[in-house]
């Protein structure tokens, strides 16, 4: 195990653990904040599809975002892990048509529209552990988002991607290793920031 990879391992569990001592009022309170940050961003407010996650446990809140923007009428893609750890990917369609997968995770029922579709969104909202004052994410370790932000360099696309997280996770620094790649802003309950300016969407 290289340095930055010790670091990380050690820098996951002291936050993973700290999101265990959150109650299920502290989570909620934290989404309904969140939520309404980030329905105001000019990343989602002028998104047309927008590629996100289900939020799990004691991460912070996605499911009222999610149902927030299919009812502005963008379109929302949801992951859908593949046995290798890349993701494939699903319209939203509603907590309704959410399915238990593997890992305990909720994926969309409807049909897979390949690794690829990820590449049409205008946003994309990362899951993440923390954000460095550079904008470098600390995600859980699996891969499989570093494969989506690889396949985003391959062709080219430059989607705004976006982090929420609470307030604690955002640190001095994150290990960095050569594949990582930085995220453009992280939204907490207490503050939003910007690692570079917001030049808006194409009309």
């Amino acid at each position: 195990m290289t340095g930055d990879m010790s670091e990380k391992t050690a820098l996951r569990r002291h936050l993973l653990a700290a999101r265990t001592l959150l109650t299920s009022e502290d989570v909620e309170k934290a989404a309904a904040v969140l939520t309404d940050i980030a329905l105001k961003l000019p990343e989602l407010r002028r998104a047309r599809t927008v590629a996100a996650y289900v939020s799990m446990g004691t991460e912070p809140g996605t499911r009222a975002l999610l149902d927030a923007l299919r009812g502005r009428g963008v379109r929302v893609l949801l992951p859908a892990l593949l046995p290798d750890n890349d993701l494939d990917w699903a319209a939203y369609e509603g907590a309704e048509r959410l399915v238990r997968a593997r890992r305990g995770l909720l994926e969309p029922s409807g049909p897979r529209l390949g690794v690829d579709a990820v590449l049409e969104a205008d946003t994309v909202l990362l899951p993440g552990l923390a954000v460095d004052a550079r904008g470098m994410r600390l995600g859980r370790g699996g891969g499989s988002y570093d494969r989506v932000l690889a396949r985003f360099v391959r062709a080219g696309a430059d989607p705004h991607l976006v982090v929420l997280l609470y307030a604690n996770e955002v640190v001095e620094r994150v290990p960095e290793e050569p594949h990582d790649h930085p995220v453009h802003a992280v939204v907490t309950p207490d503050v939003t920031l910007r690692f570079r300016p917001f030049h808006g969407l194409m009309a």
